[in-house]
C-alpha cells in the first residue's frame, strides 16, 4: 500500500481522536456523543472495502465487532464507579481495563464454545 494511503488513514483516524479530546474540554456530552459513534468501525469498513472490495471480510469484521462490544462496556461501567468510589484515575483506568480484557477473554471463550466465530 502506498505511503500516501497510510498517511491519509492515520490523519483521519488521529483527527477523530483529537476531535473527541478537544470537544471534551468544552462539553463532555458532545465528546461522548462523538466517541460513542462507531467511527473506528466505519473507518475500518471503508478502508477494508477500498483495499480489498471483499464484502465477506467486512461482514465478518462487523459481526466480530458486535460480539466484542459487549465486554467493552465493562470499561464504561467500572471506570466511573471506581472514580466516584475514590479510586485514583490511573488505578481506576488500570482496573477497568483489566476487567475489560478479562471480559474479552471470557467472551471469546464463550463464543468458541457456542460455535460462533468472532
Amino acid at each position: 500500500m502506498p505511503l500516501l494511503q497510510y498517511t491519509i488513514k492515520v490523519a483521519i483516524s488521529a483527527g477523530v481522536i483529537v476531535a473527541v479530546a478537544e470537544i471534551a474540554k468544552r462539553s463532555s456530552f458532545w465528546a461522548a456523543a462523538l466517541a460513542s459513534l462507531p467511527l473506528t468501525s466505519l473507518l475500518a469498513f471503508v478502508w477494508l472495502y477500498l483495499e480489498t472490495g471483499d464484502i465477506q471480510k467486512i461482514s465478518t469484521l462487523s459481526q466480530g465487532i458486535f460480539w466484542l462490544v459487549i465486554p467493552s462496556l465493562l470499561l464504561f461501567v467500572l471506570l466511573p464507579v471506581m472514580l466516584r468510589a475514590g479510586w485514583g484515575f490511573w488505578a481506576s483506568l488500570a482496573a477497568a481495563s483489566c476487567a475489560t480484557a478479562i471480559g474479552y477473554v471470557c467472551m471469546v471463550w464463550a463464543l468458541a464454545r457456542a460455535g460462533i466465530q468472532a
